[in-house]
């Protein structure tokens, strides 16, 4: 069983790390860039795996059996270090933090591992800060930055470190890998590939997960009740209500979890007030639950987006008659309708507005307002288009479904 087991349609990254693990082209500090959903933290994973497996044979430092596999890719391994952050950006005392684990000896492997996962998250100063460490790293060892793309890395970084470039799988390569790994139907499995795009992570949660894919149909369904600005209006907070109700739910239950455990360190009972002395610790808590809900509110909204953006793409297929396959084929019939409703330029348009409330959200604009924005732009009457035939039909939202 290999480590790469877990990097569907990456064949050439694998040939590629695995030149570098058997010693051939061997760096210290490497820049792992696809899109998201292409398995840029899997392939970290895995490459530190394989530099640390404890197989004599160069050609086989990638078994995936021995202690050191395992433990890597389970996450336990003493001398990998997994880095990443649940703030908006990471701040300079972590990165400050990170080169001062660079600098210890490995305890049990051949090297000291470092993976940064959303190493685009760093600011230039932070940046500069880890500058020195990637340029001159101790020859024990391995940084490993993840980041969507080169140009998303200050060029002072990306010029010392060497480019692996990751692609979205195909389809079909991550339904086999969620049948096989998860143990989903064929059926499933395809549902899930198609609707997530080949983003991985993404699959599996759409598969296991009904209450995912009910929030994801909800979200596909928008553009179908946006006929009216009044309707525009009440279909934005809806969108917002059901993109951020699962990050909300999910930063609850952490902090939650979090303030069990403090209590506990403490002996503090659940019901017992907090002393003033350790009242700082509890808020030091509070503020990063805040930060936390920030980031993942942001984070569930883009993603909210980029499935509606799928909604125009296969609206814009079927009016182009391009033949390519739908992301979302089980809505054919009432995207045909909304395609005749409506005309190319309207599909282009929407997918550009779309573009534009993601990067007024990045850059700190109220979602509510971005959102409202999108919405009141992709409005469609009759009078807002220009239909493809002489009769316009009629849209109406259908009921949302789950995969079967």
């Amino acid at each position: 069983m290999s480590v790469w087991r877990d990097l569907p349609g990456q064949e050439r990254v694998v040939e590629q790390l695995k030149r570098a693990v058997s010693g051939s082209a061997m760096t210290h500090a490497w820049l792992m860039t696809g899109p998201p959903g292409s398995g840029r933290t899997n392939a970290a994973r895995a490459f530190a795996a394989a530099l640390e497996c404890e197989q004599a044979a160069p050609e086989a430092k990638d078994c995936g059996e021995c202690p050191a596999c395992r433990t890597v890719l389970a996450g336990t391994h003493p001398d990998v270090s997994m880095v990443t952050t649940e703030n908006v950006t990471y701040s300079i005392e972590d990165v400050r933090h990170l080169i001062s684990t660079a600098h210890d000896r490995p305890a049990t492997g051949r090297w000291r591992i470092i993976i940064v996962e959303d190493a685009d998250r760093m600011t230039e100063r932070t940046t500069n800060v880890l500058l020195k460490a990637i340029e001159e790293p101790p020859p024990h060892t391995v940084w490993i930055l993840c980041a969507p793309s080169p140009a998303d890395v200050l060029v002072t970084i990306r010029s010392r470190c060497r480019n692996i470039t990751l692609r979205i799988p195909d389809n079909a390569d991550v339904a086999e890998l969620l049948v096989r790994r998860d143990g989903l139907t064929p059926a499933q499995a395809e549902f899930a590939a198609r609707v997530s795009q080949g983003h991985i992570g993404v699959a599996r949660r759409l598969a296991r997960d009904e209450g995912a894919r009910q929030r994801r149909e909800d979200i596909v369904n928008t553009p179908f009740r946006a006929t009216n600005i009044a309707n525009a209006m009440a279909a934005a907070a809806h969108f917002v209500e059901i993109a951020t109700a699962e990050a909300t739910a999910s930063v609850e239950e952490r902090s939650q979890a979090d303030e069990a455990a403090l209590r506990e360190t403490f002996g503090l009972s659940p019901e017992e007030s907090i002393p003033r002395q350790l009242r700082t610790e509890f808020k030091r808590l509070a503020d990063a639950a805040k930060r936390r809900g920030r980031r993942g509110t942001t984070d569930s909204i883009d993603r909210a987006l980029i499935d509606l953006t799928t909604f125009f793409r296969d609206v814009l297929t079927i009016q182009l008659g391009t033949g390519q396959e739908l992301v979302n084929a089980h809505l054919a019939p009432q995207l045909t309708q909304y395609a005749n409703a409506t005309n190319p330029g309207h599909s282009v348009a929407a997918i550009d507005h779309i573009g534009t409330a993601r990067e007024r959200i990045a850059g700190n604009v109220s979602p509510q307002v971005a959102i409202e924005a999108l919405m009141a732009a992709i409005i469609v009457s009759p009078r807002s288009t220009t239909p493809r035939s002489s009769a316009s039909p009629r849209l109406t939202a259908p009921r949302p479904s789950a995969a079967r």
